[in-house]
């Protein structure tokens, strides 16, 4: 029931759009998980509106005026390291050359994955990680959020 209810309320708040500059993170992203985010400061972080729940979330992303990518995205206070402020984590799924900090990120959340919870230890964890991605990229695959793909965000200039 919370999550259908979860689901109805996402689905007035989706798709939403979200642009700003990537900063350095906590670093742990690529070290410990091996699943390097791309981060939002606090000041865009703060913008999201009220309504959208912590988790996980599906879509696509650009870096600068780049191709569009399949991403997927942690909002919340990733409650397995205990932050103290919410972030926005974005895994792009392509594998880039170097990092981009200081690039303008383009996402679009599309779809709620699911909510924020803890975990035992850092390998259930990251064995998470990878059903998001796996369940992120089935999604995108759906002609609906093939469609966001080519959304004229994506097209205008920063």
């Amino acid at each position: 029931m919370k999550i259908f209810f979860q689901l109805r309320k996402m689905s007035s708040v989706l798709p939403f759009f979200l642009e700003g500059e990537v900063v350095k993170g906590f670093g742990r992203g690529s070290k410990e998980l091996g699943c390097p985010t791309a981060n939002y400061p606090l000041e865009v972080v703060k913008s999201l509106p009220k309504g959208l729940e912590p988790g996980v979330y599906y879509g696509w992303a650009q870096v600068d005026t780049g191709p569009v990518y399949e991403m997927v995205a942690n909002i919340g206070w990733c409650p397995f390291y205990q932050n103290k402020e919410m972030s926005v984590e974005t895994h792009i799924m392509h594998n880039f050359q170097g990092d981009f900090y200081g690039s303008n990120l383009k996402i679009a959340l599309i779809g709620y994955l699911r909510g924020e919870k803890n975990f035992n230890c850092l390998d259930a964890l990251i064995e998470q990680i990878r059903e998001d991605i796996k369940n992120s990229e089935q999604n995108l695959k759906q002609p609906s959020a093939q469609s966001l793909r080519n959304h004229s965000f994506f097209n205008k200039s920063m």
